[in-house]
C-alpha cells in the first residue's frame, strides 16, 4: 500500500516536473511541515525580485524530498540534517550535497506522563524515530540526560546501548507518528518540525532537548551538478540573508538557531 502510494506521488510529482521543465525562472524546493514550509514561504517576495517564481512542494516523509530531488523533480530541499544526507546517499547511490546551512531544529523529549525526567520509572517505554540517523540523534540526546550509556558505534540503535539502569523499553517509530505516541509511552524523542506540526512548543513542552551545539544543522540541499547554476546561487544568497535571519530570530526566537 505505502509502495503505492508513493508511486502515485511520484506519478504526480513528474506531472508537476514536467509543466515547470522548460520554465528556467521557476524554482521548486521541497520541504517538510512547519517550520521549513513557512521559512521558504517567508522568502518568496525575495524570489520574485530576483525574477524567479517559488514552488513549494510539501512532504510529510523523509525520503521522498530526496527521491523527488534526485528524480529531478525539484531544484532544492530543505528539512535534512548531513547525518541523514550522508546515510541517504549511502543507501541510495546517488550524490546530493548540502550547501547552505539553515537552522538548528533542536530534537526534544517530551511527555504527556510526566514533568520531569526524575519521575521516570523502571520499564517505562520511550518512543524514538526509525530512520538510522534520527535515531542515533535521539539516543545522544538521551545519553546526555544520563538514562543511559552508549558504546562509540557511528550510528547507535538501541542494541548499541550498554547500560540501561531503568530498563527503558525502546519503541521505534516513523518520525512523523511520534507526536501521536505521547498517549502510549512515558517518553517521545520528538524532532521540532513534528512537534510544532502538532501543536507542541519546543521551547515550552519539551522536558529537554539540544543547544546550540548540536551538529544537526538543516541545511538546503541539491544535486552536486547543480553546484554553480544560477538557481542555486539564487537559493543560497536569499536564504543567507541578514533579513532571513531576522526573519528566524524574529519567528522563532529559541525554538530555531540560525546556523549561518
Amino acid at each position: 500500500m505505502i509502495k503505492a502510494i508513493q508511486r502515485i506521488f511520484l506519478s504526480l510529482a513528474f506531472i508537476a516536473s514536467f509543466l515547470f521543465a522548460n520554465d528556467d525562472k521557476t524554482i521548486i524546493i521541497g520541504v517538510t511541515p512547519n517550520p521549513f514550509k513557512i521559512l521558504v514561504q517567508a522568502n518568496e517576495e525575495n524570489f520574485r525580485a530576483r525574477g524567479y517564481n517559488l514552488k513549494i512542494v510539501e512532504f510529510t516523509d523523509y525520503i521522498l524530498p530526496n527521491t523527488a530531488l534526485a528524480a529531478k523533480e525539484l531544484d532544492a530541499n530543505l528539512y535534512q540534517h548531513k547525518p541523514f544526507l550522508e546515510q541517504y546517499n549511502k543507501n541510495h547511490n546517488t550524490n546530493l550535497i548540502a550547501i547552505t546551512p539553515i537552522v538548528i531544529a533542536p530534537m526534544g523529549i517530551y511527555s504527556k506522563k510526566i514533568k520531569n525526567l526524575k519521575e521516570l520509572k523502571v520499564g517505562s517505554k520511550i518512543a524514538i524515530p526509525n530512520d538510522p540517523t534520527n535515531e542515533s540523534r535521539a539516543l545522544e540526546l538521551l545519553e546526555k540526560t544520563g538514562l543511559i550509556k552508549l558504546n562509540d558505534s557511528a550510528l547507535k540503535t538501541p542494541l548499541d546501548i550498554v547500560d540501561n539502569p531503568k530498563k527503558l523499553e525502546f519503541v521505534e517509530l516513523k518520525a512523523a507518528q511520534l507526536p501521536r505516541a505521547l498517549e502510549d509511552v512515558e517518553l517521545c524523542a520528538i524532532n521540532s518540525n513534528y512537534a510544532l506540526e502538532a501543536g507542541l512548543n519546543p521551547v515550552k513542552d519539551s522536558i529537554f532537548r539540544e543547544d546550540k551545539d548540536s551538529r544537526y544543522i538543516n541545511y538546503v540541499v541539491i544535486r552536486s551538478e547543480d553546484k554553480d547554476s544560477p538557481k542555486t546561487k539564487v537559493i543560497d544568497e536569499i536564504l543567507r540573508s541578514d533579513e532571513f535571519k531576522t526573519f528566524i530570530n524574529k519567528n522563532y526566537e529559541n525554538i530555531l538557531i540560525p546556523a549561518f
